[in-house]
Order: structure tokens, then C-alpha cells, then sequence
């Protein structure tokens, strides 16, 4: 995860539950991921550090540890990304195929499938941790739906530009 996402998501933190320390942000995407990452020091605190440079956060000594508080600046960073973020009728541009050349896949396709895999146990892990009531059926209900419409886009061929130009002078 680049440094940048665990500061903004040091700076929601901040803004749910108040100060928070190093540790705290490195436990809290740890349980957020289920486990499988969990960024050290050497990635939160140069985060933290980031955030108090630009403004965004402050920070306090409390004790032996430092506490970072959002601020306002803060708080309207976060108010405009939210504003801005793409809601369910509006999609972000997806930059798989730039993050793919970026980490040398040699093939785009098993990637995307991996990615996909890998979405899918999020999805997975995620609904295993709801309670059982009639919300979580509703999201199971809409995860299932939007599978089975992604397979049959994915399974009906599409033709090839090849083929529908194909007779023409």
C-alpha cells in the first residue's frame, strides 16, 4: 500500500475516534485487511510525519507516546474526497493495466483473474465478519447478482473488430 493511503486512512481515523498514535493505524489496517498486511513503523510514522508537514494532522507528545490529531485542513481534505469520489453511478478510471507494468506482470489477463481472486476473498472475508440479519443477506443477495452478471458478460463473446469489418471495402 503506498504511503499516501495510509495517511488518509490515518486521517479518517483521526476523524472517527480523535488522536490516535503509530501503532494504533498499523493494528487498524491489519484488522481492516484481515491480517494479511500490517505496514511497520518505517511505513506509518513517515505517513504521519507527511500529514502534520502539509497541515493535515498534528501532532501531540502525550506521555512517551505522540498522539496525531486531525485538523481542519484535515477534515476538508477529507470532505472533498468524499465529495469527489466516484459513487455507485459513477465509475474511477481503473489503472490495473498501469499497476500491472508496474509490478512486470509479463501477461495482463492472469493478472486481472488474480486480482479478481483476490477481491473476491475480500468480498468473502467481509461478509464473514457481518452479523447474520437480513442486511447481510440483502449484500449477499446483490454480491450474487452482480457475479452471475459478470459471468455472463464475461462468457458471451464479444466479435472482434476483425470480424465486423470484416466484407468491407
Amino acid at each position: 500500500m503506498p504511503p499516501r493511503i495510509i495517511g488518509l486512512y490515518a486521517l479518517a481515523c483521526m476523524e472517527r475516534e480523535g488522536p490516535v498514535y503509530g501503532y494504533f493505524i498499523s493494528r487498524r489496517i491489519s484488522d481492516r485487511t484481515g491480517g494479511t498486511w500490517r505496514p511497520g513503523a518505517g511505513a506509518v510514522y513517515p505517513a504521519l510525519r507527511v500529514l502534520v508537514e502539509r497541515g493535515l494532522a498534528r501532532k501531540m507528545g502525550r506521555g512517551r507516546r505522540l498522539e496525531y490529531r486531525i485538523t481542519p485542513a484535515g477534515r476538508a481534505l477529507l470532505r472533498r474526497l468524499r465529495r469527489d469520489a466516484p459513487s455507485p453511478g459513477r465509475t474511477a478510471p481503473d489503472l490495473s493495466v498501469l499497476w500491472a507494468d508496474v509490478v512486470g506482470a509479463s501477461e495482463l489477463g492472469p493478472f486481472l483473474v488474480h486480482r479478481l481472486q483476490r477481491t473476491v476473498q475480500g468480498i468473502e472475508g467481509h461478509l464473514a465478519r457481518l452479523p447474520a440479519n437480513a442486511t447481510t443477506r440483502a449484500l449477499r443477495r446483490q454480491v450474487v447478482r452482480e457475479l452471475a452478471q459478470a459471468q455472463r458478460r464475461v462468457a458471451r463473446p464479444r466479435a472482434s473488430r476483425a470480424s465486423r469489418t470484416e466484407g468491407t471495402p
